[in-house]
């Protein structure tokens, strides 16, 4: 961690204390100070002691670590652009912390997590599309980046991302709060999904973060992917467009569609793709709508359709676990801290830290006890 001054840790602690919403008097009263004396210790004025520090830290919710590590680029140019009293949105604030937490994995040099895949991104000379013909072209260079064929469903979506170095957090933020947001690192890059939506939702919302991640967009929060008109939000648009075309291909659909509703009807062909490309009716109409497969009538038929019991079972559909549901960290983060903490690296209390309670402390790798007389080994 580095050494940093007083006024720059009160300024810290400060951004912290805002993107938590908590005022400065919420914040005394939390940790048992005035109002006045927050106050000098985020303008400098006061140094912050140690244990003071760590009971702002649980006050606001973040570990103390946060306070000494370099911030992300991309945040720092966002939140300037937003102007230093704007609240932050809940998932703002989340994309912060893992965005911190990764790096700080990253400055520890671990293979597993696997951030040098972005390097194909950043050599694949990827332009921003313009038109409906350049989105559907990128979804196809996508896939070709994750080693998917241009046919094939994308079973586990945040994993295929995350081979091409974008890490997906998932948490649930509530309905009334945005859907997804991505931040770009040096390296790589965070996504964060609320997981509060459908499964279907989370995933199309992730695709259109992989979009934002491959055109090198900074930092990017969605608030209702899907719903960006042409006419406002072209490149929003275009994204939208990506994302549809990334889990629906043309191909594949195309011939599916024609096929199981020339033997089953549009329903149970609605059913059926909608299961295999795991995405929601809603993003499965308008695809095929877009693709001339249905006109506006059989479109809005197919946002009507809903899988029931009867159907998984007739239909002998697999269901498999859903994607990005509650609290999730992506396998590479994961595997990264274990790593660390087998090499002792970091301690245990702050591997669960980073792993966010989707492990116990008994999920965690066994170290071995040392003999007493095992030191010697190590000197000379």
């Amino acid at each position: 961690m580095a050494d940093i001054d007083a006024q720059t840790l009160g300024e810290r602690i400060r951004d912290a204390r805002k993107r938590a919403d908590l005022s400065q008097e919420d914040l005394g009263l939390a940790i048992g100070l005035e109002r006045t004396v927050v106050n000098k210790i985020e303008t400098g004025v006061r140094r912050v002691t140690a244990l003071e520090l760590a009971d702002i830290a649980a006050a606001i919710g973040v570990g103390m670590s946060t306070f000494f590590e370099e911030p992300v680029p991309a945040l720092v140019a966002h939140r300037s652009s937003q102007g230093l009293d704007t609240a932050d949105s809940q998932i703002d604030s989340l994309l912060a912390k893992f965005a911190s937490e990764v790096e700080f994995v990253a400055s520890l040099g671990v293979d597993e997590l696997g951030l040098d895949a972005a390097d194909a991104v950043s050599k694949a000379d990827i332009t921003q599309p313009s038109t409906n013909a350049e989105a559907e072209a990128l979804a196809v260079k996508a896939r070709y980046l994750m080693a998917l064929s241009e046919e094939e469903p994308i079973h586990q979506l945040s994993d295929s991302v995350a081979s091409i170095g974008l890490l997906t957090f998932s948490r649930d933020v509530g309905k009334d709060t945005a859907d997804a947001g991505m931040v770009l690192l040096p390296r790589g890059g965070v996504s964060l999904v609320n997981s509060h939506m459908k499964v279907g939702r989370r995933r199309l919302s992730l695709a259109h973060e992989l979009g934002h991640y491959l055109i090198a967009d900074a930092y990017t929060v969605d608030w209702r992917v899907a719903d960006y008109a042409d006419n406002s939000v072209p490149m929003e648009s275009r994204l939208d467009r990506f994302a549809r075309a990334l889990l629906l291909p043309k191909a594949a659909v195309t011939q599916q569609w024609n096929e199981k509703v020339a033997k089953s009807g549009e329903r149970d062909a609605a059913i059926l793709l909608a299961s295999r490309f795991r995405v929601d009716m809603a993003t499965l109409a308008t695809r095929l709508k877009e693709l001339g497969l249905a006109d506006s009538e059989t479109a809005g038929s197919v946002r009507r359709f809903r899988t029931t019991q009867a159907d998984i079972v007739e239909m002998n559909l697999h269901v498999p676990l859903e994607e990005l549901a509650g609290r999730t960290v992506p396998r590479p983060f994961a595997r990264a801290v274990l790593r660390l903490v087998r090499d002792e690296r970091i301690s245990r209390e702050r591997a669960l830290d980073l792993l966010q309670g989707t492990f116990d402390e008994a999920d965690l790798p066994y170290i071995r006890e040392r003999r007493a007389d095992e030191i010697w080994k190590f000197v000379s």
